[in-house]
């Protein structure tokens, strides 16, 4: 009995010295955990409010500067632009650059005051139904309070309900909430990191493994041509994988493909090339092909939580909001759902365009530094 606690207690031993020389997987051990809990703690809001507004205003009344007002207060409603026509409001929601876009009608207060019940139409960005569900019970719920102080005297008999005027509202690019036109595109995203990821990751630190990238080395080629020479074939199995998911996304589950075909391919490619870039630069720091993996889902679980692929990215805080603007999937997801469901073009995503591949060359420029430094 003594003799087998002693082999037991070397083998512990042993184990934990080998724990501590392998610094990354004992950090992935404590890190993952506080990262979940942090994200899923202070970041994941399923209720996202101060969602950004525009607003089209033709009339000048009382009633429309208290509706203004009480918009201003409302904890669901940011209003950043005035825009100055109704092509100037699709195109802020073509764009994404707001979730709402109200527009108040001509004549308002006139019709209100003659007790003709005017309509206020609320046009929501409903791609993503979660965002804009409660918001939107939050504004109709705004018609039996708003007026209370302007309906008084001769005004008095258009306060009591039903309200005095209408909210309608439509749901664009989304209008039966239907969840899996939201999900099914932005699955195309997450599964193209993940692999994406994985394969680069492993590709150098296997090759490291068996010995077999002294002789890479050795032969005249520099690392920027090593690089594209491993990323140039996973190239290929991105886009076979994403033939594969828009078929299936346009035949199985019925999401349209509203926007230019063309430039979603593109921009896909392009998409793939950032995250192989970023799998490329964990394998040059991996000692192995597990601590390759370890490192590539540190890298997915924050991309899969703050990208607004789960939950509403305008519901996090604005700290998870700089740090999701930071991951390709981020700008990814806006593109594909811009695209599909849409029909949005280049001048309308431009900015999430740029950041890709403002990411795509900062990774590439930190594999090819850090692949010189620790192999040259």
């Amino acid at each position: 009995m003594t003799g087998s606690f002693r082999r037991f207690y070397a083998t512990f031993v042993k184990e934990l010295i080998q724990l501590r020389r392998d610094r990354i997987t004992f950090a992935t051990m404590i890190f993952i955990p506080l990262v979940q809990l942090m994200l899923f703690g202070y970041a994941i809001n399923t209720d996202p409010k101060h969602l950004p507004t525009a607003v089209l205003i033709q009339d000048d009344s009382v009633f429309t500067r208290s509706f203004m007002a009480a918009l201003r207060t409302s904890e669901y409603f940011d209003l950043r632009t005035i825009a100055s026509g109704e092509d100037e409001l699709d195109h802020l929601l073509l764009s994404g650059a707001v979730q709402f876009g109200v527009q108040i009608p001509a004549n308002f207060g006139r019709n209100l005051i003659r007790g003709e019940k005017p309509a206020i139409l609320v046009v929501a960005d409903a791609t993503d139904p979660v965002a804009t569900g409660t918001a939107i019970s939050a504004l109709q719920g705004l018609s039996n309070s708003v007026f209370a102080r302007d309906l008084l005297g001769p005004a008095a008999s258009l306060a009591p309900k039903p309200a005095a005027y209408e909210v309608r509202v439509h749901r664009r690019y989304n209008p039966t909430g239907a969840t899996r036109l939201n999900i099914v595109p932005g699955l195309m995203g997450t599964i193209l990191t993940l692999t994406m990821l994985i394969f680069t990751a492993l590709s150098v630190t296997r090759e490291i493994e068996r010995g077999t990238m002294e002789s890479l080395l050795s032969m005249p080629i520099r690392p920027v041509e090593i690089m594209l020479g491993k990323i140039a074939p996973y190239v290929l199995v991105g886009a076979m994988q994403m033939t594969l998911i828009l078929g299936a996304a346009k035949l199985l589950f019925g999401v349209p493909i509203v926007g230019d075909l063309t430039l979603l391919i593109a921009l896909t490619l392009l998409f793939i090339v950032a995250n192989l870039s970023a799998g490329y630069t964990f394998s040059p720091i991996a000692v192995n092909q597990l601590q390759a993996m370890q490192m590539s889902f540190f890298f997915f679980l924050p991309s899969m939580l703050l990208s607004g692929f789960m939950f509403p990215f305008r519901g996090m805080p604005v700290w998870a909001q700089y740090f999701g603007e930071a991951l390709p999937l981020t700008h990814y997801l806006r593109i594909v759902r811009g695209i599909m469901l849409k029909g949005a073009g280049f001048e309308d995503l431009q900015t999430d365009v740029f950041a890709m591949a403002a990411f795509t060359l900062v990774a590439m420029g930190v594999a090819v530094a850090r692949f010189r430094q620790t192999l040259d």
